[in-house]
């Protein structure tokens, strides 16, 4: 199955594994799953961390390789759904992620019940 992770996601899994639900967990170590990380994500991260939202003491990049996740690009074709999405959730971040799991038909992997007010493929 291919599972894109949304930001707090990854940084749990990095950090804190015991603030993911046991499922989720189980996805991550599941070896027939590709684990991606957006680089919707690492710009998050790093956006947060240049105005002092988020404290960043890594390469996002590095460690997801190092972690065994996939690098996963956003392309024109990911952003194409943006169009028809409703205004559910105001986060651009967590649209364009939306956005790109609607595009590539792959799972997404939240905590954020708003993500469960699009029609997009969810891990619960």
């Amino acid at each position: 199955m291919d599972i894109i992770i949304d930001t707090p996601i990854y940084l749990w899994a990095l950090s804190d594994p015991e603030k993911l639900t046991p499922n989720f967990r189980a996805e991550l170590e599941t070896p027939t799953n590709t684990i991606f990380v957006s680089a919707i994500t690492v710009a998050e991260i790093m956006i947060k961390s240049s105005i002092g939202k988020l404290d960043v003491s890594f390469d996002p990049e590095e460690m997801a390789t190092r972690s065994g996740f996939e690098l996963l690009d956003f392309s024109a074709k990911d952003a194409l759904p943006l169009k028809e999405l409703p205004f559910h959730h105001r986060d651009p971040f967590d649209r364009m992620l939306i956005s790109q799991g609607i595009s590539r038909d792959y799972n997404l992997m939240t905590q954020d019940p708003k993500f469960g007010m699009y029609d997009c493929k969810l891990l619960v």
